[in-house]
């Protein structure tokens, strides 16, 4: 494994749910929530570290207690979060979901306007001391959505770690129902004109096809996400078209979701490479590619954050990242085996994840 730290740096929130599976919001108050942290970089150095990585988190909060246990549980996962600025104002972010069944979706509320990390701006980050012994940088487009102070500081910290050699992947992570901070832009518009400038600096870019059409104008064929239809073969068209935009990019990774309902989802991903102009999909069944069939989904909120975490640790790992298909099996296993976990973030190990990449998906109990 490299040496060097994994950086993420991102906006943690409470994620507020009822107690029990399935259950609507408006059923469980008054009454018995579930609180636990995510927040899609937060979520990243987690299953990183649970990986097996080396990792340090970086984000903006208040003094309160739910700092101070959000503090202890990743430094429960051997995560280094010395860098975390103490805000003197703002708030820990909130956001309240409901898990879906069947032909009923599940659902995301936002509260974390006025956040710590949204009120802060690029002044308020010692980048000499984050950047230390850092080999490899990730942030999403969810950390400038949120404020025109988040959009500067998420600016920034690209151009730093771009002017120090580190490496830079982005997640596109388009959400609507933020970009709401210039009154009068559309919030793909904003969200194109700020997450552009930020891929400038990229090495890995990873979306899905709402993404790249969503901030980058590129369509994927005939893919249609809400009908379930992905043109599969056009995905490595979109990676081209983006490392055309951006010259830097090396790699352009894209999530393959098939939601037949909020239960079942057929999962896959491709990677492509610039060097060699070719796309490698997983998972593959005798050289054909055959997405994992989820029938039973526990929890799909995180899920691409896990696909994050698992391929990057694949990426900076010696014995994975000699062979690109082993980078996005593993990758794609990962990810997959997170559906059946509650909560963002992944608690799957390596030797899991490489049981499952290896075709062991029956699911026998292992005694």
């Amino acid at each position: 494994m490299n040496d060097k730290l994994l950086l993420t740096f991102g906006e943690v929130m409470g994620r507020i749910e009822p107690s029990e599976q399935y259950v609507r919001l408006t059923q469980s108050v008054p009454g018995n929530l579930r609180f636990t942290f995510a927040g899609a970089e937060a979520n990243v150095a987690a299953s990183y570290s649970l990986l097996g990585g080396k990792v340090r988190y970086v984000t903006a909060l208040p003094t309160s207690p739910l700092t101070d246990a959000f503090i202890r549980q990743m430094r429960g996962f051997d995560i280094d979060v010395s860098k975390i600025v103490k805000a003197d104002n703002g708030r820990m972010g909130l956001f309240f979901t409901e898990t879906g069944a069947d032909q009923r979706p599940s659902q995301v509320w936002y509260d974390r306007g006025w956040s710590s990390i949204a009120m802060c701006g690029p002044e308020a980050y010692d980048w000499d001391d984050i950047f230390d012994n850092v080999g490899w940088l990730h942030i999403s487009g969810i950390t400038p959505a949120l404020s025109e102070n988040a959009a500067k500081t998420s600016i920034a910290i690209v151009k730093e770690a771009s002017a120090r050699n580190i490496k830079v992947s982005i997640d596109l992570n388009f959400r609507k129902k933020l970009w709401k901070w210039r009154p009068g832009t559309p919030a793909a518009t904003l969200a194109g004109e700020v997450i552009g400038e930020m891929l400038d600096n990229a090495y890995l870019v990873i979306g899905n096809e709402e993404d790249a059409h969503d901030v980058l104008g590129i369509n994927a064929g005939n893919s249609d996400v809400a009908a379930g239809n992905l043109d599969i073969e056009k995905y490595p068209d979109v990676a081209r078209n983006i490392s055309k935009l951006y010259p830097n990019v090396e790699y352009v990774a894209c999530t393959l979701r098939q939601s037949i309902s909020a239960n079942h989802n057929n999962w896959g991903a491709m990677l492509w490479r610039k060097s060699d102009d070719k796309a490698y999909l997983a998972p593959m069944d005798n050289g054909n590619y055959e997405p994992y069939k989820i029938t039973d989904i526990i929890d799909r909120v995180g899920g691409g954050d896990s696909f994050a975490a698992a391929l990057l640790f694949a990426m900076n790992d010696k014995e994975l990242s000699a062979n690109p298909n082993d980078m996005i099996a593993f990758a794609t296993a990962a990810s997959c085996l997170c559906h059946t976990i509650k909560g963002d973030f992944n608690y799957t190990t390596r030797a899991e994840a490489e049981s499952l990449m290896k075709g062991n998906s029956t699911g026998r109990v292992n005694r």
